[in-house]
């Protein structure tokens, strides 16, 4: 584990590595295959799937951002995700939050319908409903925190101990804080995973995943799938997400500090009913996340008055922010989870989790915060418009 402080840390990603030429900033390895140097002579790198230059680089920082012993880089988020699937048989359970991503829930419940392994939904808020979920003696937790899109927060070191005490690995998806702003295997859990398309790059331009493991011999194991799977990510993507790291820390800042405004701005609004963030001491998670977090972030989420006509109207009038899914570019977007992040979830699970036709969710870019509110403004003034 590095000693260097995560701004550090991000920034030195892959720099002076280049033992060849010297360059400064790590080289972009295309190639698809290395040669051997003789009969069955393999050097560290033999074929790009299995193993390549600019991905490791990319894998090592981190690794070494999340605390953790191996980092695996992925095509896509999802495939991060698909990924932690192979540590599961049909015998096995899974306990997911009712409130997670779209898409995690969409491959949880169809996997599940395929009989690859049993599937537990619930509320990780409600300790009862978490206990007699964990009373199955689940193989794999899934934790996600703040949740997606109602930034509900799970306090991972109290759940990540009563599901190690049923025996579970737990893995938390920490795409919303980035390792900027929150390290679960620090704070108990056995994986950790991102979609690499949102914070950690940073600037819209690429898809991609990464799963960090607390346990070398656990890494070894999902490394082994990945390649056998074929899901590993490209050295290009790889290149490109290395370049946006350097800047996480410094993004993250002023991501936040928008954010905050933002959030101000919605809650003292007339036509907005609820603004969900944890940066609010009224929020049910404040305190857990003060813990647990070094930052808010900047996502956040709302109930406009007027249903689904008035989130048209919104939308309809809004310059700077972008209608698109997606989050953690340094563009400001806005989005229908129900129709959109959580498409994939039957209307009744929607429901269940909180999500209405109302909700808009909104990821708050860096942007100069005057611009971002006086668009909001419009905005909302046109929705209450008759």
């Amino acid at each position: 584990m590095s000693t260097n402080k995560i701004a550090t840390s991000a920034v030195r990603a892959g720099i002076n590595t280049d033992e060849h030429h010297g360059a400064v900033v790590a080289p972009i390895h295309l190639s698809s295959t290395y040669s051997l140097k003789g009969f069955n002579e393999k050097r560290e790198f033999d074929y790009s799937r299995t193993g390549n230059p600019t991905r490791a680089t990319f894998a090592e920082v981190i690794a070494e951002l999340e605390q953790g012993a191996v980092g695996i880089v992925t095509s896509t988020g999802m495939a991060a995700v698909h990924l932690i699937c192979q540590l599961l048989s049909m015998d096995d359970t899974v306990v997911i939050p009712h409130d997670c991503y779209g898409g995690s829930y969409r491959l949880f419940t169809h996997l599940a319908k395929r009989g690859q392994f049993k599937l537990i939904v619930v509320d990780q808020n409600d300790s009862a409903a978490l206990t007699k979920a964990l009373a199955n003696n689940p193989k794999l937790v899934l934790v996600e925190t703040p949740s997606n899109p109602l930034l509900r927060i799970v306090d991972i070191a109290e759940v990540t101990k009563a599901c190690h005490e049923a025996g579970a690995l737990v893995a938390v998806d920490n795409t919303f804080l980035s390792p900027a702003l929150q390290q679960p295997l620090l704070l108990g859990a056995d994986i950790v995973f991102h979609s690499t398309t949102k914070y950690i790059n940073g600037h819209s331009d690429v898809v991609g995943g990464v799963l960090v493991t607390k346990d070398k011999a656990l890494g070894e194991e999902l490394a082994w799938w990945a390649n056998c799977i074929g899901i590993t990510g490209s050295a290009f993507d790889s290149f490109l997400a290395l370049r946006g790291l350097k800047t996480l820390p410094v993004r993250m800042k002023q991501h936040q500090e928008n954010a905050e405004k933002v959030a101000a701005f919605l809650k003292n609004h007339s036509a907005i009913s609820s603004v969900y963030f944890p940066g609010f001491e009224d929020h049910p998670g404040h305190d857990i996340a003060k813990q647990q977090q070094a930052g808010f972030g900047s996502m956040l989420s709302f109930e406009i008055n007027g249903g689904v006509e008035a989130v048209k109207k919104l939308f309809a009038n809004l310059k700077l922010f972008t209608l698109a899914q997606s989050l953690g570019g340094v563009e400001s977007l806005i989005s229908h989870p129900s129709t959109m992040t959580h498409a994939g979830m039957e209307i009744e699970a929607q429901l269940e989790a909180g999500i209405t036709q109302s909700l808009v969710r909104i990821s708050v870019g860096i942007e100069d915060i005057d611009d971002i509110i006086a668009d909001l403004n419009h905005g909302l003034a046109v929705s209450q418009q008759q």
